[in-house]
């Protein structure tokens, strides 16, 4: 599994492999088509109630990241599904936030990297 993050709003490229869309909400004006989806997998993403008490607020970044990784050890069969999904392949996990750095996917793909 070769993963990469990439925001939702750049544009696809043939060197995303599987694009897999990693938040709750769909990302405000962009359509399905542009976005070019290949999976949502909005149960790996944070709960809203966790989204929304970050905030991408810099420095509740170490509390969320430690939150965050509580709600992924606790969804083992989301998390299975989507490391299933990839595969072998070449994945890219997409985030809407503007926070390029400290973002749910950062998380996600180091979580998904010690698993493997």
């Amino acid at each position: 599994m070769r993963l990469q993050l990439k925001r939702v709003y750049e544009p696809p490229a043939d060197i995303d492999g599987l694009r897999i869309l990693v938040d709750r909400l769909w990302p405000r004006g962009l359509s399905k088509a542009d976005a070019k989806i290949d999976f949502w997998a909005k149960e790996v993403a944070p709960s809203s109630e966790l989204r929304r008490w970050y905030h991408h607020e810099q420095e509740k970044w170490p509390e969320f990241k430690r939150k965050y990784l509580i709600e992924l050890q606790n969804n083992p069969e989301s998390v299975q599904e989507l490391i299933a999904k990839i595969g072998n392949k070449k994945a890219t996990l997409l985030f809407g936030s503007k926070e390029t750095m400290l973002n749910n996917v950062a998380v996600l793909k180091e979580y998904l990297e010690t698993l493997l």
